[in-house]
């Protein structure tokens, strides 16, 4: 058994969460999810918890266990509390700006790098060069961070590119560091 999909889910008290079939629907003051979840996977609603076990156990439903308890977790979490992703831009003549729903990032390259923001996603700016994002789902929150982030990851030499807050970037010494 996953220690993991042992624990109960705590349900703060400004989430509703509607359990038929196999679909399963989290409401809260920052949003709506739903997300399909197996039949084989058991959920139990108390009034202020959720329990999950198995139906029966094989080996890869033992592994779906866990996983099922964490993103089940959350969604809860998300639509309480949403998520946050902070990016930093490290370069001379690195900025970002917010243009109705897209976000225009100057990143040395000859054009400016324009995305569309996805729907669920709140983009805030920050003296040019920090980049705030919230959402209450936290799969599409970090693909969006990852996409922004590979226009320009940090190298080791210079230290320049797009960071996550509190990242570390090892740096290597370069030629002249023999």
């Amino acid at each position: 058994m996953s220690r993991i999909g042992k624990l109960p889910i705590i349900i703060p008290p400004n989430v509703d969460i509607k359990y038929n079939n196999s679909e399963m629907i989290v409401k809260g003051k920052f949003g709506t999810l739903q997300m399909i979840i197996p039949e084989t996977i058991n959920i139990q609603q108390d009034e202020s918890q959720l329990k999950i076990s198995l139906n029966n156990e094989s080996r890869n439903l033992r592994a779906l266990y866990g996983l099922y308890r964490t993103l089940i977790n959350n969604m809860i979490v998300g639509v309480s509390e949403q998520f946050n992703v902070t990016l930093i831009l490290q370069g001379v003549g690195y900025r970002a700006a917010v243009q109705g729903k897209e976000i225009v990032l100057n990143l040395g390259y000859s054009h400016p790098v324009k995305m569309t923001i996805p729907e669920t996603i709140s983009v805030e700016v920050v003296q040019n060069t920090t980049i705030n994002l919230k959402s209450c789902d936290k799969e599409l929150l970090g693909l969006f961070a990852s996409k922004i982030r590979a226009w320009r990851r940090p190298e080791p030499y210079k230290g320049k590119g797009i960071l996550y807050k509190n990242e570390q970037i090892i740096r290597k010494a370069g030629k002249a560091g023999k």
